[in-house]
């Protein structure tokens, strides 16, 4: 496990949008690695797996069955993106473009709270 800190609580302090701004963050760091230095990209695809996974299990999240299952179909995309036969077509930018509203969202709550 390499977000040791995050697994041991601190992750379920974000907030959802804050969760997965920073999946996003992993899947852009593999997307720009992979045609440079598979082995650099395939440590951040698990990074984003571990991040997703922690998510996952984040109580807010099992609580609710849709985000739970929203959730759940990303991160089958992403693995369908990155190890699979791309079945759902996606690419890097379109994977990015779904992380990075997430993103968005927590600059924005973080923002209107300044």
């Amino acid at each position: 496990m390499v977000h040791r800190d995050l697994a041991a609580g601190r992750w379920r302090t974000l907030s959802l949008a804050e969760q997965l701004g920073n999946v996003g963050s992993e899947i852009g760091r593999a997307s720009r690695w992979q045609a440079r230095n598979s082995e650099t990209a395939r440590l951040a695809f698990h990074r984003a797996l571990e991040l997703i996974d922690l998510t996952l299990a984040d109580p807010r999240v099992l609580a609710s069955r849709p985000r739970l299952r929203e959730i759940a179909r990303a991160r089958e995309v992403v693995v369908d993106y990155f190890a699979g036969s791309n079945e759902y077509a996606s690419t890097a930018g379109s994977l990015q473009r779904y992380f990075d509203q997430f993103a968005a969202a927590a600059r924005r709550r973080v923002a209107s709270r300044s």
